[in-house]
């Protein structure tokens, strides 16, 4: 038998021609393929950036649209020319575009490199798309690959789509958290993502080995894949060098460092805090959000991406409800969306006939549809279809095998996820809890404390918005350190009262805080005809006012320190007055005294005064620091307050529910608080998507100035989820969800004596204030008898506890702090027990959910028995036509009569039947004698509807717009001059509530 040459040969050549290739490949880091990558010019270059333009030798004149692409933090510039051919830059200028690339370089090789932030990226394309657009007069298409593709849209925004043509993104994520990769847990990346922009990124970059390393394992098996198909083929040349560029970018030439202030940006606003969607992310100290994107936008997507997956992709359509906004769909990774065969069949194409399109000179292109808000079908959802997996993997699985971990990994992802989310909101609450029942009478807590304790843990982060500007924690801290400098040089000292009257505003919040740092008490005056009163009530020696109140507060006769406005506006005072401009005070020169010591507030001590009534009922409410810790912390918790929100605050500081449930929850949640000058519903939609307001705090009927307005423009894309507040009638509540949907309404109570908080957490019963939260005082309900106006006790002579559905006095249980404070009740139920008795009335259900009836002032004692408003006012202000509804009493006689007054939605009033059923559901004997409509009726400072205007006027004047309770009928009837006669002559007594 003969030996075959060519069986000996073949082998040799192979192994030969694998030798040489392998020596090429580690003395040189691969194959020389013998292409040239496309010509460019840098038309501009600075420190931070050096803009390129291709195929410069072109005619700018005859030159097509210009088209900006922006690569990754992480990636070289060149990922857009990897080869001549088939690279972006190639593709869109044959098709007759002009190609622009940023490239940022590496910041291990740039002066000062290593301290780019988030910021300095997106003003660098800032100023790039003014530079371009002034250098072609055109305007620009803007297009980047992955966390490009976000810069683009954050350039956009922040610009408002000025002299922006369209955006174009290629496996850009917005919805961070819908679809992370390997299935991570949203609560699992929300954590991580800030331990490590505030643990790790502060002090660490990432190197470019670091960054490839990273990308690829996020796809190990396809990166194995790829070695060894190079190595089965390193000796046959020829079928290498097709897709030697790519892996030689792949694998070494296509990564730079990451700085790590940008890494820690990303991460913290949108990983941790996914402001992309639900907007407010800040850049250069302004909040800024995808709603003000106005020009078109194409988004490519890879089925089978798991970087920058589908779902993650889309949710560009809901953070952008203003653009016009498409989709291009197609098989591919996330790298092959730019780089390969289907990016230079498909995306390059595709991209060209878009910039065609939409500057007029063709149709638009196959495959370019228009996207929909993303729908997840379910929990796990990421875009990704199960056949485009299954056919990926099983292609993977033929050439390596090793794809069964993964599959695993993302099953026991799925399979945990609800537990660790229910452990996500578990690891938020008990904190919180844990930390108040530790609050002992001697534990050092109050507001100043509170806000230094946030600054420590986080100095750059957000603390508050106000008129597109956001202040840190740190800046907060500094200006209520120099305010605390400016209140000792004029005198004031621990414990003293010092009033505070400002709107709503940055600087009164510091002014109160800084009250607390030095250990004071503030008395928070409500702007109005009452501050004077308020002030001499309140034993205030010293009164902090903002420009816009100075002539309340100088009326008020006491020495004024002005504060707010900054230092460039002048004041207006007459020569003589007790009048400083803290402003204007030069703080240089002052020393803090021995005596101080920052934040001594204990938890029993006195922090603030607030007041309640008007007139000759105004009096005066006490609050603790504990009192205030409770309700903070206590907010935070039943409103699950994070990083992540950002809660409007509408409700004014001398207000409970603006000092109580907004200032406070949101510093004990760490959340960040939008302020805005006054209620304006035409600036509340665009502060609302700018600031991406999470929550919104209300108090009474404020959200109807909202509603009612033909000025609001929001749709179902806002970020709201929460509303918190107390007092809004339950018509107005049903027309809020409806508004804003799926947003909650969480109704709160909390009193101003003991440490009563009760919350309708869950929303089910619109209405109810809900039950005892957690933390918060032990709750009573005491008997209560109206018509004598005392506690009912039982045979043993304690107070008797009430049944289910029995009205009594809401009592709480003091700690100690509260003690100290007096106005306790002792031996209430049983021997010894201490409470402290509320003002109100309430019924409790047999849920256990408690239902406000009344003021024991507010009631309405009648011949037919007890009528509590609140029940009368929640029940008519259903009626859809109702807009506003009061409960009052009047005196004819010898006898008082109960009277409901009301306001209308629209020209129509209710009929007599619908007024009937809508009482229906009120007690019998608890239905007014009396309902009417009115033109209008007084709304307070805190939007709360007052009857006292329509109480002094009397019996109302008969109208077809007024009915009153007919005793045979059991319903009600017009109320007509005959009646009205019959009960001016003192027989209204004998009028019993209608059935």
């Amino acid at each position: 038998m003969g030996l075959d040459g060519r069986a000996v040969t073949g082998p040799m050549r192979r192994l030969i021609a694998t030798a040489q290739n392998g020596l090429e490949v580690i003395r040189f880091g691969g194959l020389e393929p013998g292409t040239s990558s496309s010509p460019y010019q840098v038309v501009e270059r600075c420190g931070m950036y050096r803009l390129r333009r291709y195929f410069p030798d072109s005619d700018t004149a005859a030159s097509g649209p210009p088209v900006v692409l922006v690569p990754p933090m992480m990636m070289s510039a060149d990922v857009y020319d990897v080869t001549r051919d088939s690279g972006a830059v190639g593709v869109l200028h044959a098709a007759g575009l002009d190609p622009w690339v940023v490239d940022f370089g590496s910041p291990d090789q740039e002066e000062g490199g290593w301290d780019r932030t988030l910021t300095d990226h997106i003003l660098a394309l800032d100023e790039i798309v003014d530079r371009i657009h002034a250098y072609t007069g055109r305007d620009v298409h803007l297009g980047g690959y992955s966390q490009g593709g976000m810069f683009c849209y954050q350039a956009a925004a922040y610009r408002r789509s000025r002299n922006i043509a369209s955006l174009i993104t290629f496996g850009s994520p917005v919805d961070t958290l819908a679809a992370l990769p390997f299935g991570i847990p949203g609560p699992v990346a929300t954590l991580s993502a800030d331990f490590l922009a505030d643990h790790v990124f502060n002090r660490l970059a990432i190197t470019g080995w670091m960054a490839r390393t990273g990308f690829q394992f996020l796809d190990p098996v396809k990166t194995v894949r790829s070695r060894i198909d190079f190595l089965r083929q390193l000796h046959d040349r020829e079928a290498l060098l097709p897709r030697e560029p790519q892996r030689r970018f792949l694998d070494t030439e296509g990564w730079v460092a990451w700085s790590g202030p940008a890494v820690a940006d990303l991460l913290r606003q949108f990983v941790a805090h996914n402001r992309m969607v639900s907007g407010g992310f800040v850049i250069n100290d302004k909040p800024v959000t995808l709603a003000e994107i106005t020009c078109p936008i194409l988004a490519f997507l890879g089925e089978v991406d798991d970087i920058g997956q589908p779902l993650a992709v889309r949710g560009i359509r809901r953070a952008s409800p203003r653009a016009e906004v498409y989709e291009y769909s197609l098989r591919a990774g996330h790298f092959g969306l730019v780089v390969g065969s289907v990016a230079a069949q498909q995306t390059w194409p595709a991209t060209s006939e878009w910039v065609q399109w939409r500057e007029g000179i063709g149709d638009r292109p196959v495959g370019v549809s228009p996207m929909t808000a993303p729908e997840p079908s379910d929990e796990g959802a990421t875009g990704v279809s199960i056949s485009s997996r299954v056919a990926h993997t099983v292609a993977t699985l033929a050439d390596v095998g090793a794809d069964i971990g993964k599959g695993i990994a993302e099953v026991a992802a799925g399979a945990v996820r609800g537990a660790r989310d229910l452990s996500g909101e578990a690891a938020r609450a008990l904190p919180r809890l844990a930390r108040l029942g530790q609050i002992q009478p001697r534990t050092r807590v109050s507001v100043g404390s509170l806000l230094a304790e946030q600054g420590r843990r986080g100095p750059q982060r957000e603390c508050f918005i106000f008129e597109d500007r956001v202040y840190t924690y740190q800046a907060v801290n500094r200006r209520i350190d120099n305010i605390v400098l400016g209140l000792v040089d004029n005198g004031v000292r621990p414990a003293m009262r010092v009033g505070v009257l400002m709107n709503v505003r940055p600087s009164a919040m510091a002014a109160v805080a800084a009250v607390s740092r030095l250990g004071a008490v503030s008395v928070l005056i409500p702007p109005g005809p009452d501050a004077a009163a308020a002030a001499r009530l309140g034993g205030v020696e010293k009164l902090v006012s903002d420009p816009e109140n100075l002539d309340l507060a100088i009326g008020t006769g006491l020495p004024v320190l002005v504060l707010g406005g900054g230092d460039v506006r002048d004041l207006d005072v007459e020569p003589g007055a007790d009048v400083v401009d803290l402003e204007r005070t030069d703080i240089s020169g002052v020393h803090l005294p021995g005596w101080y010591v920052p934040d001594p507030g204990l938890a029993r001590e006195l922090a603030f005064v607030l007041f309640v009534g008007s007139g000759p009922t105004l009096e005066t409410k006490r609050v603790t620091n504990y009192r205030w810790a409770l309700s903070a912390f206590g907010t935070a918790t039943a409103a699950s307050l994070g990083r992540r929100d950002t809660m409007y605050c509408l409700a004014p500081l001398h207000h409970s529910s603006g000092l109580l449930v907004s200032f406070g929850g949101a510093l004990a949640g760490g959340a960040r608080i939008a302020l805005s000058n006054g209620l304006d519903p035409a600036k509340f939609g665009e502060e609302v998507h700018r600031y991406g307001v999470t929550v919104v705090t209300y108090t009474w009927s404020m959200m109807r100035e909202v509603l009612d307005s033909p000025s609001l423009h929001i749709d179902a894309s806002h970020p709201i989820r929460l509303f918190i507040g107390s007092g809004m009638p339950p018509g107005l509540w049903w027309r809020t969800l409806e508004r804003f949907a799926p947003a909650r309404v969480v109704e709160f109570y909390a009193s101003t004596e003991g440490d009563v908080i009760l919350a309708n957490v869950s929303g089910s019963k619109v209405g109810s204030k809900g039950r005892p939260l957690p933390g918060s005082a032990a709750v009573g309900l005491a008997a209560y008898d109206p018509l004598t106006g005392r506690l009912i006790e039982d045979d043993r002579g304690f107070v008797r506890s009430c049944a289910d559905g029995e009205v009594g006095l809401l009592l709480g249980k003091p700690g100690a702090s509260n003690e100290a404070l007096g106005d306790v009740m002792r031996g209430v139920f049983e021997p010894g027990d201490v409470w402290i008795a509320t003002e109100n009335l309430f019924r409790r259900d047999a849920d256990g959910d408690y239902w406000l009836l009344d003021n024991k002032r507010g009631v309405v004692v009648t011949a037919h028995g007890p009528v509590y408003s609140q029940p009368v006012i929640d029940m008519l202000g259903m009626i859809p036509r109702i807009d506003l509804a009061v409960s009052y009493g009047i005196t004819l006689g010898d006898s008082d009569i109960a009277v409901a007054a009301c306001t209308l939605r629209g020209k129509k009033a209710p009929t007599a039947a619908e007024i009937t059923a809508a009482l229906d559901v009120v007690p019998e004997a608890e239905r007014p004698d009396l309902v009417h409509i009115v033109p209008s009726i007084p709304i307070g400072p805190s939007y709360r509807p007052a009857a006292d205007k329509l109480r002094e006027h009397g019996l109302p004047t008969p109208t077809v717009r007024s009915w009153y309770a007919d005793r045979d009928t059991g319903t009600y009837k017009r109320f007509t001059k005959a009646v009205a006669t019959k009960w001016a002559a003192g027989t209204a007594g004998a009028t019993p509530a209608a059935r």
